[in-house]
Parts: C-alpha cells; sequence; structure tokens
C-alpha cells in the first residue's frame, strides 16, 4: 500500500475515534444536565403537589409527588375573600412594572457612562460603584435616608426607589457595553447624533440581550421583595404580595403552635394549613415562572457575553 493511502486511512481513523469520543461526551454532558434539572424541577412539583393534597393525607402520610388525596381546599380558602390577595397582586405588579423600567434606564445610563473609555473620569466613578459592593452604610442610615430625608414611609416608592440601582448590575451592564467599539460612537457623533440619539437608537440595540437579563434579575427583586414592606409599609392598601405570604405564614404557625395559650376557636386539624402555605408559594411564584422562559435566549448571551473578558 503506497506510504499517502496509509496516511490517508491513519488520518481518517482517528477522525472516526475523536468524532466517536465527542459524541459519547456530549451524552454524558447532557445526561448530567437532565438529571441536574430534574433535581432542581423535583421540588416545585412537590410545593405544587401538596397544595392540591387534603390536610388529612398530609399529616397521615407526608409529602408525595402524586396527591394521595386531591383537595382544592387551600385554594378556597386563599379565595374566599379574594380583595386582599387581588390587592396585594396589584401592588406587586405596579411596583414591579415601574421599578424594572426605571432600574433598568438608570443601570443602562450609568454602566454606558463608565464604560466610554473617552470619559475622563471612568476609573474612578467605577471605583465609587465597585466599592458599594463591599461596603455599605447599615440598616440604620438607610431607614433613616428613606423615612426622614426622602419621606417616602407607607408610599409606593419606598417599595421601589432603594432598588432602583444596583452596583452589581451596573457591572455586568459595563461588561458587556465594554465591547462596544468607541469608534461607531464616534462615527455616530461625526454625522452629526447626539449623545441622547447614540444612546437610545445605537447602545440600547445593541446591547439588548444585556438589557434583557438585568432587566429580568430587576424585575425578580422586586416581585420577590418582602423586605422594603416589612420596613417601611404600615398602611394595609400598600401590602405587596410577598409581604402577604410571609405574615399568612407567620400567622398559621403561630396559631399552629400556640392555640391553647390564645383566645380563637379554630379546629387545627381542619384547617389546611400546610397546603394553604404551598398554595400561597404557587400563587405567588407562578407569574415569574411564566415570563421566564420567553426571556431564556436572552439571559443566556446578556450572562456569557458579559463576563467575558477580551
Amino acid at each position: 500500500m503506497p506510504t499517502s493511502q496509509v496516511a490517508i486511512n491513519k488520518k481518517a481513523a482517528k477522525s472516526f475515534f475523536e468524532s466517536k469520543q465527542s459524541r459519547w461526551s456530549s451524552r454524558i454532558i447532557n445526561l448530567f444536565f437532565c438529571l441536574l434539572s430534574i433535581l432542581f424541577i423535583i421540588p416545585l412539583l412537590l410545593v405544587i403537589s401538596i397544595s392540591f393534597t387534603d390536610e388529612k393525607t398530609l399529616l397521615q402520610s407526608g409529602y408525595q409527588l402524586i396527591p394521595e388525596k386531591f383537595s382544592l381546599a387551600a385554594y378556597s380558602l386563599i379565595f374566599d375573600s379574594p380583595g386582599v390577595l387581588l390587592n396585594a397582586y396589584g401592588i406587586t405588579i405596579l411596583v414591579t412594572v415601574i421599578g424594572t423600567v426605571v432600574g433598568l434606564f438608570l443601570t443602562s445610563l450609568t454602566a454606558y457612562t463608565i464604560s466610554r473609555k473617552d470619559y475622563r473620569y471612568r476609573k474612578i466613578m467605577t471605583f465609587f460603584v465597585f466599592f458599594t459592593t463591599l461596603f455599605s452604610g447599615g440598616l440604620v442610615p438607610f431607614y433613616i435616608m428613606v423615612t426622614q430625608y426622602l419621606h417616602l414611609k407607607d408610599t409606593i416608592g419606598a417599595l421601589i426607589v432603594p432598588y432602583l440601582l444596583s452596583p452589581f448590575f451596573i457591572l455586568v451592564m459595563k461588561g458587556f457595553m465594554d465591547k462596544i467599539p468607541l469608534e461607531v460612537i464616534e462615527s455616530a457623533k461625526m454625522d452629526g447624533a447626539s449623545e441622547w440619539r447614540i444612546f437610545f437608537t445605537m447602545v440600547i440595540p445593541l446591547s439588548l440581550p444585556a438589557m434583557v437579563t438585568i432587566g429580568l434579575f430587576i424585575s425578580f427583586q422586586y416581585w420577590n421583595d418582602w423586605w422594603l414592606g416589612l420596613l417601611f409599609i404600615d398602611n394595609q392598601n400598600l401590602i405587596p404580595l410577598q409581604l402577604m405570604l410571609y405574615r399568612v405564614m407567620s400567622t398559621i404557625e403561630y396559631l399552629s403552635n400556640n392555640l391553647s395559650s390564645v383566645n380563637v376557636s379554630i379546629d387545627m386539624t381542619q384547617f389546611p394549613s400546610l397546603s394553604t402555605r404551598m398554595a400561597m408559594a404557587v400563587l405567588a411564584a407562578g407569574p415569574m415562572m411564566l415570563v421566564f422562559p420567553f426571556f431564556q435566549k436572552y439571559f443566556i448571551s446578556g450572562l456569557t457575553v458579559g463576563s467575558v473578558k477580551g
């Protein structure tokens, strides 16, 4: 056999084994992430299952992925007086929408400013942003600032303003905007475009994956927050959903543990305490779980591009 033919056969055999090895590696990786995904999904399915399970069955048989005895008692109890729940939903949706839009605008504006290589104070401003990720003023100055100086106590602003700018989100967005060539911006300026026009018509469209990713993070932060409501909201009409969930769970737990010491005529054996807690968790998390899949492709690209350094 000619020498050239032997070399071709060796090359083909090597390519065949490498291809086979690559396929096996892909299968193992896919299998690993499938198992990991199942481990993440199981707790969620368990919460949903518990919310639809009869309370007595839960006490007798424990938690099960498939309800042994199906019951809607928990949801019936929650929706028996839907006014409070709907009001809390409205407050949370309003805070999430306004906070996400305004917070995303301010975050992108700040990140764009400190990402511009021709900005004289770029390094010192970046240091100030980074410094706040390491040190903060503490809870007491934060409370005094919001209540005494900004006068936001018992207002919707108390649920929005404190989360408008996050140093972590600014730095992630800056990492993405650093990739935008300065020559593109200078070219636009030579054509007569103003800074605002460059920002809205060039920078934001080029940063769409990062904008969607950070926007999703901000919306999750607003949707899941109950701490600001606990600190600053006493008006019952401004209670957000997560704080209402927290109070319901605390009340049920208190009654379950101290029923003999309080003058309340409730038969806790008939009260769906466990399933009600899980039903509240499902109702609180449901909308965001439906929103997340629509932004997943932007979420992945925004995080990876923003994290890779050139």
